[in-house]
């Protein structure tokens, strides 16, 4: 028999966690390691699934009893179309989000640090900005640099309509030669990443949870908010 404990187990091992305070519910998702696509990693690598996120994310718009969600991000990079759907969802979220940067967004990361209502980075965090990369084999053909270009464009649209950077400081960025070794592009710091407009603000968890509440609260005060929750409120 599936327990709230065991249920609760469960949701910490695939990195979420409710959080309850008198007033509100927030959820805690983490967005750790390497994003995993179609393929499966190699036995040992940190993963985030999408085919777990992305159900997960669904069900929390759903759900009367979450006011908001707070996504935590530390990943490598990974699958560019998975990251990229696990971003889609996450902006088009109508509940108050905030995303995280902790240690690093890197690559596919950065979309997915800019698509929550509002996004934080911690001071000691990094991003790296560079074009998109393939593995295995590829055709020596203009198609398939056709498609490669079409893909990073989708990228580049997506960052540049859920932040304040601009396109051409961005472009730019990524096609950068004197910063990386191995690659071109760009590593930001925390206070780097904010002044060009990439992430909104400087901070961790409490400026993070201090934006929920306040977003949650004009949710509220606007009645926005679903039957069930609203008796909730009324009877505490």
């Amino acid at each position: 028999m599936r327990t709230e404990s065991t249920a609760k187990a469960e949701e910490a091992e695939r990195g979420g966690m409710e959080i309850d305070s008198s007033d509100e519910a927030f959820y805690c998702v983490s967005i750790i390691g390497q994003v995993e696509g179609h393929y499966a990693l190699e036995g040992g690598t940190k993963a985030t699934k999408y085919d777990h996120i992305i159900p997960q994310l669904v069900a929390l718009e759903e759900s009367d009893r979450i006011d908001g969600i707070i996504i935590l991000i530390n990943t490598l990079g990974g699958d560019v179309e998975a990251g990229l759907a696990i971003a889609e969802v996450i902006s088009s979220l109508s509940k108050p989000t905030a995303t995280i940067v902790l240690g690093g967004g890197h690559s596919i990361g950065v979309p997915l640090a800019v698509s929550g209502s509002r996004s934080f980075i911690v001071p000691s965090a990094t991003m790296t900005i560079h074009p998109v990369r393939t593995n295995g084999i590829m055709l020596g053909v203009p198609q398939a640099l056709d498609y490669l270009e079409k893909m990073q464009d989708r990228i580049i649209r997506f960052i540049v309509s859920h932040s304040n950077v601009r396109e051409g400081y961005f472009r730019r960025a990524m096609t950068r030669t004197d910063m990386l070794v191995n690659d071109i592009g760009s590593i930001l710091d925390g206070e780097e990443a904010c002044a060009c407009g990439l992430i909104d603000e400087v901070g961790g968890i409490s400026q993070a949870l201090a934006y929920l509440r306040t977003e949650s609260a004009k949710r509220k005060s606007r009645g926005i908010v679903k039957p069930a929750t609203a008796e909730k409120n009324i009877s505490r």
